[in-house]
């Protein structure tokens, strides 16, 4: 039988007339590892602070498991100034760090009373590593100057920290918020295997799906006020939820329909009514509440018409930018394609949001050209945001920009249309800015980019801080858009879905084109680690004696075979990515009839399967030297 460890009931909580969740119950038990979900806005963050008692609530009860010991990792970690970085992680209390505290204070009293018990304790808990664990923890995750202060540290850095920080405690239960935000890829899969390795256990929010699905065995939704819970991770979570708003739906049209009739006999009955008629109005009213909810509908499409793009869209030559010590470009070239959807990835302090910001003329390179063709708009979504006017409401925001937005097929969706789709609904629209939760806020942003009609996407970061049903949405869009995307983003799930290849910044100016999604770049890396691993246990056990060289040693360099091969299959990848543009770009024009889109699409989708063997193939023979 499962411990419960947290039992929440009947739990409310309001700001003034805005209210967050009402009357919610749910429980976690010992071993289980929860994902929470919900729209942004709907009180993920609140409800956290308030089970970690940082927040009160207005009615309901909170009940932990006594001598639990609870880790939360809040959203946006907040530190004393003054201290550094290995003292952040003896600043919040927990038992090994009050335990140690016992032991300091019974050193400096006459006598050292209760001194044997304590350092009984001390060796159970295993609290003279507390230290070296810190710093283990802190150093992967990528933190290894321990005396800088933490008001220097980035938002990314402190984030970090704070996540050490209750890692380090080794609590019986993690309360999580946002925990992958700020992380780079390599940091996002060493935090899911320390957690799937974990025994913790864990309720937290993350809009990572991927990290949802490999970490979570439960997913706990909030939705209009009410709480459903799912034993499977995310995948699961996905069916069952689709079969759940199918059957409300359902419920809600059989509803519409016997209401039409019981409203006819409403209408048509006397005042005074006997027992079984006020039976039957009460009824009515119970059945008028079903009838007039909302028929849930998350299938959008948003076929937006963007602006023509010409066939040159931006060329870099010998590109070189320096910051210091560090380079972020060296002699770089590349020549953007039309249509093309292309990922960014690489370390944090690789250059990734410099190289958008060059590309936008917010900096400078040190060297080598850069041409944009005339007719690329861009729309930019940064990191940084937008700073709003918190006094004008979410409606007037959009209002400056565009009153009408143009679709596509010379359809029109005015600005209160636009902001429905990405879930604004018409009473958030009317509310002030200042009212909005962060991730209502970058939503709100979001909005503001693509409502200018660009026909060149650059989005930085755009997943963090908004939640799955918004990224579901932005995703929707992406793959319908008729125009040029880069993306930089560290959720793995979003970039599978939207990107055809990928830049891969290394580090000191070193960046490479992977012709693929994020997936598939990271089972060829680790396919390409494994190989290296095998060479080098291969490698000491080789004879080092002077030897003619034999049949093996002569297939480390390519054959004359293998180099026309390698040559062969070049010209076939280009043949084949020129017939691709060419097919997408007629996909686009409109004129194809019925029979001409199915015989395209039928030989786009031949051309796919063709250059992922062709470039597998390319990728084996690259690594043999000529």
């Amino acid at each position: 039988m499962l411990i419960p460890f947290l039992q929440v009931d009947g739990l409310t909580k309001s700001f003034g007339d805005l209210v967050l969740f009402s009357d919610i119950s749910f429980g976690v038990a010992q071993g289980q590892r929860v994902g929470l979900i919900a729209r942004n806005g709907a009180g993920k963050s609140t409800l956290l602070d308030v089970l970690a008692g940082i927040e009160g609530h207005d009615s309901g009860s909170i009940v932990y498991k006594n001598d639990l010991r609870v880790g939360y990792l809040r959203q946006r970690p907040v530190y004393p100034a003054g201290l550094t970085v290995l003292e952040a992680c003896f600043h919040e209390t927990n038992d090994t760090l009050q335990l140690i505290r016992e032991y300091e204070q019974c050193l400096e009293t006459p006598g050292t009373p209760g001194l044997e018990a304590l350092l009984d304790r001390m060796e159970h808990a295993d609290a003279w590593n507390y230290e070296q664990r810190a710093k283990q923890i802190l150093s992967s995750l990528h933190i290894t100057d321990y005396n800088q202060k933490v008001e220097t540290l980035s938002g990314g850095q402190l984030k970090r920290v704070a996540l050490a920080n209750v890692l380090i405690g080794n609590p019986d239960m993690l309360i999580l918020d946002e925990p992958t935000n700020h992380l780079d890829l390599p940091l996002i899969e060493w935090l899911e295997d320390y957690l799937t390795r974990s025994t913790a256990t864990l309720l937290m929010v993350t809009h990572d799906r991927y990290f949802l699905d490999n970490v979570c065995n439960e997913i706990i939704e909030i939705d209009d006020h009410t709480v459903y819970s799912y034993k499977g991770n995310y995948s699961y979570y996905l069916e069952k939820r689709e079969e759940r708003i199918e059957a409300r739906n359902t419920e809600i049209v059989r509803a519409n329909n016997l209401y039409r009739t019981e409203l006819e006999w409403m209408r048509r009955m006397p005042q005074a009514r006997g027992h079984k008629a006020r039976y039957r109005e009460e009824a009515f009213y119970e059945l008028e509440k079903v009838a007039k909810q909302r028929v849930a509908n998350d299938r959008v499409q948003l076929n937006v018409k963007s602006s023509y793009i010409g066939s040159k869209i931006f060329e870099a030559d010998e590109l070189s930018l320096r910051f210091g010590d560090r380079c972020i470009l060296d002699k770089f070239s590349y020549t953007f394609s039309r249509y093309e959807k292309l990922g960014i990835v690489g370390d944090n302090g690789t250059g990734k949001s410099s190289f958008l910001k060059l590309l936008m003329g917010q900096i400078a390179p040190d060297s080598g050209r850069l041409d944009i063709g005339e007719t690329v708009r861009f729309g930019y979504y940064s990191q940084e945001g937008l700073k709003f006017d918190e006094q004008m409401k979410v409606i007037d925001v959009a209002r400056e920009i565009a009153e009408v937005i143009p679709m596509a097929g010379g359809k029109q969706l005015t600005a209160s249309q636009f902001l429905q789709h990405f879930l604004f609904p018409p009473e958030k629209q009317h509310s002030y800015v200042y009212k909005l939760s962060g991730g209502e806020c970058r939503r709100l942003y979001l909005c503001t980019v693509l409502m200018r009609n660009p026909n060149f996407l650059i989005l930085d970061e755009p997943t963090n801080d908004l939640d799955i049903l918004t990224l579901q949405v932005l995703e929707e869009y992406l793959r319908d858009f008729a125009g040029c995307v880069i993306v930089v983003s560290h959720d793995r799930y979003f970039m599978d879905k939207i990107v055809d290849h990928l830049l891969v910044f290394n580090g000191q100016g070193d960046i490479r084109d992977f012709p693929g999604n994020y997936t598939q770049y990271r089972e060829w890396k680790e396919e390409k680690e494994r190989q290296q691993a095998t060479e080098e246990k291969v490698r000491p056990q080789q004879k080092t004696v002077d030897r003619k060289p034999s049949t093996a040693d002569a297939k480390k360099k390519k054959t004359f075979k293998e180099r026309q091969e390698f040559a062969e299959v070049e010209r076939t990848i280009a043949a084949l990515e020129q017939e691709k543009t060419a097919i997408e770009e007629a996909l686009c024009t409109g004129i194809l009839t019925a029979d001409e889109l199915t015989a395209q699409s039928i030989r786009l989708s031949d051309i796919n399967e063709e250059l992922d063997e062709k470039t597998m193939r390319w990728l084996e023979l690259s690594e043999i030297p000529d």
